[in-house]
Protein backbone atom coordinates (compact mmCIF):
# COMPACT_ATOMS: atom_id res chain seq x y z
CA UNK A 1 0.00 0.00 0.00
CA UNK A 2 1.28 3.45 -0.90
CA UNK A 3 1.23 6.39 1.48
CA UNK A 4 1.55 10.10 0.87
CA UNK A 5 2.70 12.52 3.55
CA UNK A 6 2.03 16.21 2.99
CA UNK A 7 2.89 19.25 5.07
CA UNK A 8 0.44 22.06 4.24
CA UNK A 9 2.62 24.60 6.08
CA UNK A 10 5.59 23.85 3.81
CA UNK A 11 3.41 24.05 0.70
CA UNK A 12 2.06 27.43 1.81
CA UNK A 13 5.60 28.67 2.51
CA UNK A 14 6.76 27.55 -0.94
CA UNK A 15 3.81 29.33 -2.57
CA UNK A 16 4.74 32.52 -0.71
CA UNK A 17 8.37 32.31 -1.87
CA UNK A 18 7.31 31.70 -5.48
CA UNK A 19 4.90 34.64 -5.32
CA UNK A 20 7.69 36.94 -4.14
CA UNK A 21 9.97 35.73 -6.96
CA UNK A 22 7.22 36.37 -9.52
CA UNK A 23 6.65 39.90 -8.20
CA UNK A 24 10.37 40.69 -8.55
CA UNK A 25 10.45 39.40 -12.15
CA UNK A 26 7.36 41.40 -13.11
CA UNK A 27 8.88 44.58 -11.65
CA UNK A 28 12.12 44.01 -13.60
CA UNK A 29 10.34 43.38 -16.91
CA UNK A 30 8.06 46.38 -16.42
CA UNK A 31 11.05 48.65 -15.76
CA UNK A 32 12.82 47.41 -18.91
CA UNK A 33 9.77 47.54 -21.20
CA UNK A 34 9.82 51.21 -22.23
CA UNK A 35 13.59 51.55 -22.99
CA UNK A 36 13.74 48.43 -25.18
CA UNK A 37 10.46 48.80 -27.09
CA UNK A 38 10.30 52.56 -27.67
CA UNK A 39 13.20 53.29 -30.00
CA UNK A 40 13.88 56.37 -32.12
CA UNK A 41 15.31 55.75 -35.63
CA UNK A 42 18.91 56.85 -36.06
CA UNK A 43 18.01 58.80 -39.18
CA UNK A 44 14.96 59.73 -41.25
CA UNK A 45 15.40 57.04 -43.91
CA UNK A 46 13.77 53.69 -44.66
CA UNK A 47 16.77 51.58 -43.58
CA UNK A 48 16.99 53.22 -40.17
CA UNK A 49 13.23 52.87 -39.72
CA UNK A 50 13.37 49.18 -40.71
CA UNK A 51 16.24 48.45 -38.30
CA UNK A 52 14.41 50.23 -35.51
CA UNK A 53 11.22 48.30 -36.25
CA UNK A 54 13.17 44.99 -36.25
CA UNK A 55 14.67 45.59 -32.81
CA UNK A 56 11.37 46.93 -31.46
CA UNK A 57 9.57 43.81 -32.70
CA UNK A 58 12.15 41.57 -31.01
CA UNK A 59 11.67 43.51 -27.77
CA UNK A 60 7.89 43.31 -28.09
CA UNK A 61 8.11 39.53 -28.65
CA UNK A 62 10.20 39.18 -25.50
CA UNK A 63 7.70 41.23 -23.51
CA UNK A 64 4.82 39.10 -24.84
CA UNK A 65 6.62 35.86 -23.90
CA UNK A 66 7.49 37.21 -20.46
CA UNK A 67 3.83 38.09 -19.88
CA UNK A 68 2.80 34.57 -20.88
CA UNK A 69 5.42 33.20 -18.48
CA UNK A 70 4.05 35.45 -15.74
CA UNK A 71 0.55 34.10 -16.33
CA UNK A 72 1.83 30.51 -16.08
CA UNK A 73 3.78 31.40 -12.93
CA UNK A 74 0.71 32.95 -11.30
CA UNK A 75 -1.37 29.88 -12.20
CA UNK A 76 1.27 27.58 -10.71
CA UNK A 77 1.42 29.61 -7.49
CA UNK A 78 -2.37 29.58 -7.27
CA UNK A 79 -2.41 25.79 -7.82
CA UNK A 80 0.22 25.30 -5.12
CA UNK A 81 -1.72 27.50 -2.70
CA UNK A 82 -4.91 25.60 -3.50
CA UNK A 83 -3.12 22.28 -2.90
CA UNK A 84 -1.98 23.49 0.51
CA UNK A 85 -5.50 24.55 1.41
CA UNK A 86 -6.91 21.26 0.09
CA UNK A 87 -4.56 19.14 2.22
CA UNK A 88 -5.30 21.27 5.27
CA UNK A 89 -9.05 20.92 4.68
CA UNK A 90 -8.71 17.14 4.25
CA UNK A 91 -6.80 16.87 7.51
CA UNK A 92 -9.51 18.83 9.26
CA UNK A 93 -12.26 16.68 7.73
CA UNK A 94 -10.54 13.46 8.82
CA UNK A 95 -9.70 14.69 12.31
CA UNK A 96 -12.72 13.10 14.00
CA UNK A 97 -14.59 9.90 13.03
CA UNK A 98 -17.46 11.01 15.23
CA UNK A 99 -18.15 14.15 13.21
CA UNK A 100 -21.85 13.43 12.74
CA UNK A 101 -22.34 12.92 16.47
CA UNK A 102 -20.35 16.05 17.24
CA UNK A 103 -22.46 18.11 14.83
CA UNK A 104 -25.66 17.00 16.53
CA UNK A 105 -24.19 17.93 19.92
CA UNK A 106 -23.04 21.31 18.60
CA UNK A 107 -26.53 22.01 17.32
CA UNK A 108 -27.81 21.83 20.89
CA UNK A 109 -24.93 23.93 22.26
CA UNK A 110 -25.20 26.60 19.56
CA UNK A 111 -28.98 27.02 19.65
CA UNK A 112 -29.03 29.82 22.30
CA UNK A 113 -26.30 31.98 20.69
CA UNK A 114 -27.74 31.44 17.22
CA UNK A 115 -31.12 32.64 18.46
CA UNK A 116 -29.72 35.66 20.34
CA UNK A 117 -26.75 36.73 18.20
CA UNK A 118 -27.22 34.91 14.89
CA UNK A 119 -23.82 33.29 15.40
CA UNK A 120 -22.82 29.88 16.79
CA UNK A 121 -20.79 29.40 19.93
CA UNK A 122 -18.70 26.62 18.39
CA UNK A 123 -18.43 25.79 14.71
CA UNK A 124 -17.33 27.05 11.32
CA UNK A 125 -19.04 29.86 9.46
CA UNK A 126 -21.05 29.19 6.32
CA UNK A 127 -19.38 29.38 2.92
CA UNK A 128 -20.52 32.29 0.76
CA UNK A 129 -23.03 31.73 -2.03
CA UNK A 130 -24.08 33.59 -5.16
CA UNK A 131 -26.93 35.20 -3.19
CA UNK A 132 -24.86 35.91 -0.06
CA UNK A 133 -21.24 36.04 -1.26
CA UNK A 134 -19.56 36.87 2.05
CA UNK A 135 -18.49 33.98 4.26
CA UNK A 136 -20.18 33.60 7.62
CA UNK A 137 -18.45 34.30 10.93
CA UNK A 138 -17.03 31.39 12.90
CA UNK A 139 -18.10 30.41 16.40
CA UNK A 140 -17.63 32.90 19.21
CA UNK A 141 -15.34 30.48 21.05
CA UNK A 142 -14.07 28.07 18.41
CA UNK A 143 -14.50 27.95 14.66
CA UNK A 144 -13.13 29.11 11.34
CA UNK A 145 -14.71 31.83 9.25
CA UNK A 146 -16.48 30.71 6.08
CA UNK A 147 -14.82 31.19 2.70
CA UNK A 148 -16.09 33.95 0.44
CA UNK A 149 -17.89 33.11 -2.80
CA UNK A 150 -15.79 33.00 -5.98
CA UNK A 151 -17.57 34.66 -8.88
CA UNK A 152 -17.83 32.87 -12.26
CA UNK A 153 -16.03 34.26 -15.31
CA UNK A 154 -19.35 35.52 -16.72
CA UNK A 155 -19.84 37.84 -13.73
CA UNK A 156 -18.36 41.27 -13.07
CA UNK A 157 -19.09 41.24 -9.32
CA UNK A 158 -16.31 41.26 -6.72
CA UNK A 159 -15.45 38.13 -4.79
CA UNK A 160 -17.03 37.56 -1.41
CA UNK A 161 -15.11 38.42 1.75
CA UNK A 162 -13.98 35.64 4.06
CA UNK A 163 -15.73 35.37 7.40
CA UNK A 164 -13.99 36.28 10.65
CA UNK A 165 -13.15 33.78 13.36
CA UNK A 166 -14.14 34.24 17.00
CA UNK A 167 -11.76 33.63 19.88
CA UNK A 168 -9.87 30.72 18.30
CA UNK A 169 -9.94 29.86 14.61
CA UNK A 170 -8.76 30.86 11.17
CA UNK A 171 -10.33 33.53 9.00
CA UNK A 172 -12.07 32.45 5.80
CA UNK A 173 -10.48 32.85 2.38
CA UNK A 174 -11.67 35.66 0.14
CA UNK A 175 -13.40 34.65 -3.08
CA UNK A 176 -12.08 35.26 -6.59
CA UNK A 177 -13.53 38.29 -8.35
CA UNK A 178 -15.48 38.14 -11.59
CA UNK A 179 -14.13 39.51 -14.87
CA UNK A 180 -12.03 42.57 -14.03
CA UNK A 181 -13.43 42.70 -10.48
CA UNK A 182 -11.59 42.73 -7.17
CA UNK A 183 -11.06 39.64 -5.07
CA UNK A 184 -12.62 39.43 -1.63
CA UNK A 185 -10.68 40.26 1.51
CA UNK A 186 -9.61 37.43 3.78
CA UNK A 187 -11.34 37.08 7.13
CA UNK A 188 -9.70 38.06 10.40
CA UNK A 189 -8.15 35.27 12.46
CA UNK A 190 -9.22 34.42 15.99
CA UNK A 191 -8.75 37.15 18.57
CA UNK A 192 -6.63 34.84 20.72
CA UNK A 193 -5.26 32.30 18.26
CA UNK A 194 -5.65 31.79 14.53
CA UNK A 195 -4.42 32.77 11.09
CA UNK A 196 -5.94 35.43 8.88
CA UNK A 197 -7.63 34.23 5.70
CA UNK A 198 -5.94 34.68 2.33
CA UNK A 199 -7.32 37.39 0.06
CA UNK A 200 -9.09 36.31 -3.10
CA UNK A 201 -7.48 36.75 -6.51
CA UNK A 202 -8.64 39.59 -8.71
CA UNK A 203 -10.72 38.48 -11.65
CA UNK A 204 -8.92 38.12 -14.98
CA UNK A 205 -10.55 39.69 -17.98
CA UNK A 206 -12.96 37.47 -19.88
CA UNK A 207 -13.74 37.79 -23.61
CA UNK A 208 -17.34 36.82 -22.83
CA UNK A 209 -17.87 39.98 -20.76
CA UNK A 210 -18.10 43.15 -22.81
CA UNK A 211 -16.68 43.85 -26.25
CA UNK A 212 -13.61 45.81 -25.25
CA UNK A 213 -10.67 44.54 -23.26
CA UNK A 214 -10.88 44.68 -19.50
CA UNK A 215 -8.31 45.67 -16.90
CA UNK A 216 -7.52 42.94 -14.39
CA UNK A 217 -9.16 43.13 -10.97
CA UNK A 218 -7.22 43.88 -7.79
CA UNK A 219 -6.41 41.08 -5.37
CA UNK A 220 -8.12 41.09 -1.99
CA UNK A 221 -6.21 41.95 1.18
CA UNK A 222 -5.18 39.12 3.47
CA UNK A 223 -6.92 38.91 6.82
CA UNK A 224 -5.11 39.98 9.98
CA UNK A 225 -4.33 37.56 12.79
CA UNK A 226 -5.24 38.18 16.44
CA UNK A 227 -2.71 37.83 19.25
CA UNK A 228 -1.09 34.67 17.87
CA UNK A 229 -1.11 33.56 14.25
CA UNK A 230 0.01 34.30 10.71
CA UNK A 231 -1.51 36.99 8.55
CA UNK A 232 -3.29 35.92 5.40
CA UNK A 233 -1.59 36.26 2.02
CA UNK A 234 -2.80 39.00 -0.29
CA UNK A 235 -4.66 37.90 -3.40
CA UNK A 236 -2.97 38.08 -6.80
CA UNK A 237 -4.13 40.74 -9.22
CA UNK A 238 -6.08 39.63 -12.29
CA UNK A 239 -4.49 39.69 -15.73
CA UNK A 240 -5.71 42.13 -18.36
CA UNK A 241 -7.74 40.76 -21.24
CA UNK A 242 -7.50 41.32 -24.99
CA UNK A 243 -9.38 43.95 -26.94
CA UNK A 244 -11.99 42.11 -28.98
CA UNK A 245 -14.58 43.59 -31.36
CA UNK A 246 -16.66 42.70 -34.40
CA UNK A 247 -16.51 44.70 -37.62
CA UNK A 248 -17.85 47.20 -38.46
CA UNK A 249 -16.60 49.10 -35.41
CA UNK A 250 -18.63 52.30 -35.68
CA UNK A 251 -15.75 54.21 -34.11
CA UNK A 252 -11.97 54.45 -34.55
CA UNK A 253 -9.75 51.79 -33.05
CA UNK A 254 -7.72 53.80 -30.55
CA UNK A 255 -4.31 52.45 -29.64
CA UNK A 256 -4.79 53.43 -26.01
CA UNK A 257 -7.61 50.85 -25.87
CA UNK A 258 -4.97 48.15 -26.36
CA UNK A 259 -2.99 49.25 -23.28
CA UNK A 260 -4.89 47.40 -20.56
CA UNK A 261 -3.40 47.05 -17.12
CA UNK A 262 -3.15 44.12 -14.77
CA UNK A 263 -4.77 44.38 -11.36
CA UNK A 264 -2.76 45.26 -8.27
CA UNK A 265 -1.94 42.52 -5.80
CA UNK A 266 -3.53 42.63 -2.37
CA UNK A 267 -1.64 43.47 0.81
CA UNK A 268 -0.73 40.68 3.17
CA UNK A 269 -2.49 40.58 6.51
CA UNK A 270 -0.80 41.62 9.74
CA UNK A 271 0.65 38.80 11.82
CA UNK A 272 -0.40 38.21 15.41
CA UNK A 273 0.20 41.15 17.73
CA UNK A 274 2.33 39.00 20.01
CA UNK A 275 3.72 36.44 17.59
CA UNK A 276 3.19 35.48 13.98
CA UNK A 277 4.54 36.25 10.50
CA UNK A 278 2.82 38.76 8.28
CA UNK A 279 1.06 37.54 5.16
CA UNK A 280 2.82 37.51 1.80
CA UNK A 281 2.06 40.26 -0.67
CA UNK A 282 -0.13 39.47 -3.66
CA UNK A 283 1.49 39.48 -7.08
CA UNK A 284 0.34 42.06 -9.60
CA UNK A 285 -1.51 40.82 -12.68
CA UNK A 286 0.04 40.91 -16.14
CA UNK A 287 -0.79 43.70 -18.56
CA UNK A 288 -2.02 43.36 -22.14
CA UNK A 289 0.35 42.82 -25.06
CA UNK A 290 -1.04 45.53 -27.35
CA UNK A 291 -3.17 43.26 -29.52
CA UNK A 292 -6.69 43.72 -30.88
CA UNK A 293 -8.67 40.84 -32.39
CA UNK A 294 -11.38 41.95 -34.84
CA UNK A 295 -13.95 39.50 -36.18
CA UNK A 296 -14.87 40.02 -39.84
CA UNK A 297 -18.30 38.41 -40.44
CA UNK A 298 -19.06 36.76 -43.77
CA UNK A 299 -20.17 35.65 -46.18
CA UNK A 300 -18.08 37.23 -48.92
CA UNK A 301 -17.60 39.07 -51.05
CA UNK A 302 -17.71 42.05 -48.70
CA UNK A 303 -15.34 44.56 -47.19
CA UNK A 304 -14.93 46.68 -44.08
CA UNK A 305 -13.00 49.89 -43.49
CA UNK A 306 -12.10 51.33 -40.12
CA UNK A 307 -9.70 54.03 -38.88
CA UNK A 308 -6.85 53.27 -36.49
CA UNK A 309 -5.88 56.30 -34.43
CA UNK A 310 -2.74 56.82 -32.41
CA UNK A 311 -4.03 58.69 -29.38
CA UNK A 312 -0.91 57.93 -27.34
CA UNK A 313 1.91 60.36 -26.57
CA UNK A 314 4.56 58.67 -28.73
CA UNK A 315 5.07 57.48 -32.30
CA UNK A 316 3.56 54.01 -32.74
CA UNK A 317 4.35 51.21 -35.17
CA UNK A 318 1.36 49.00 -36.02
CA UNK A 319 1.02 45.79 -38.01
CA UNK A 320 -2.21 44.36 -39.41
CA UNK A 321 -2.58 40.71 -40.35
CA UNK A 322 -5.13 37.94 -40.69
CA UNK A 323 -5.66 35.25 -38.08
CA UNK A 324 -8.20 33.08 -39.92
CA UNK A 325 -10.42 32.92 -43.00
CA UNK A 326 -9.98 34.11 -46.59
CA UNK A 327 -9.35 37.71 -45.62
CA UNK A 328 -7.08 40.36 -47.17
CA UNK A 329 -6.00 43.53 -45.34
CA UNK A 330 -4.41 46.79 -46.44
CA UNK A 331 -2.13 48.27 -45.32
CA UNK A 332 -0.18 45.57 -43.47
CA UNK A 333 1.84 48.07 -41.43
CA UNK A 334 2.06 51.76 -40.66
CA UNK A 335 3.97 54.20 -38.48
CA UNK A 336 1.69 56.75 -36.82
CA UNK A 337 2.76 59.99 -35.20
CA UNK A 338 0.80 61.12 -32.12
CA UNK A 339 -2.72 62.08 -33.21
CA UNK A 340 -2.35 60.53 -36.68
CA UNK A 341 -4.73 57.96 -38.20
CA UNK A 342 -4.73 55.39 -40.97
CA UNK A 343 -7.69 53.74 -42.70
CA UNK A 344 -7.48 49.95 -42.71
CA UNK A 345 -9.48 47.92 -45.26
CA UNK A 346 -10.54 44.30 -44.76
CA UNK A 347 -11.78 42.38 -47.82
CA UNK A 348 -13.46 38.95 -47.79
CA UNK A 349 -13.26 36.81 -50.92
CA UNK A 350 -16.29 35.27 -52.62
CA UNK A 351 -15.70 31.90 -50.93
CA UNK A 352 -15.04 33.37 -47.50
CA UNK A 353 -17.45 32.61 -44.66
CA UNK A 354 -15.74 35.12 -42.38
CA UNK A 355 -12.46 35.49 -40.57
CA UNK A 356 -10.56 37.55 -38.07
CA UNK A 357 -7.95 40.29 -38.18
CA UNK A 358 -5.14 40.98 -35.73
CA UNK A 359 -3.94 44.54 -35.08
CA UNK A 360 -0.89 44.83 -32.87
CA UNK A 361 1.55 47.50 -31.82
CA UNK A 362 4.92 46.65 -30.23
CA UNK A 363 5.05 50.13 -28.71
CA UNK A 364 1.65 49.97 -26.97
CA UNK A 365 1.05 47.58 -24.10
CA UNK A 366 -0.50 47.52 -20.69
CA UNK A 367 1.45 47.64 -17.48
CA UNK A 368 1.60 44.94 -14.86
CA UNK A 369 -0.24 45.56 -11.63
CA UNK A 370 1.72 46.60 -8.58
CA UNK A 371 2.54 43.98 -6.00
CA UNK A 372 0.90 44.44 -2.64
CA UNK A 373 2.77 45.04 0.61
CA UNK A 374 3.70 42.18 2.90
CA UNK A 375 1.95 42.17 6.25
CA UNK A 376 3.78 43.23 9.39
CA UNK A 377 4.99 40.49 11.73
CA UNK A 378 4.27 40.24 15.45
CA UNK A 379 6.51 41.52 18.21
CA UNK A 380 8.12 38.15 18.86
Amino acid sequence: MSYLTAFPELLASAATDLSNIGSALIDANTTAAAPITTMVPAAADEISAAITALFANHAWTYQMLSRQANVFHAQFVEALSAASASYAATEAANASPLEAVVQDLLGVINAPTNALLGRPLIGDGATGTATNPNGGAGGLLFGNGGDGYSQPASSTAPGGAGGAAGLIGNGGRGGTGGAGAAGGAGGQGGFWLGNGGAGGAGGPASPTVGLNGVNGGAGGAGGAAGLWGAGGAGGHGGSAGPYSQTLPLGQPLRLSDLALNGGDGGDGGRGGWLSGPGGAAGQGGTGSTGIATLAAPGPGPTSYAFPIKNNTAGTALITIGTASGSVAVTPTSATLAPGASVIATVALSTSSTGGSVIVKSPTVFGTAGNAGSAGASGWF
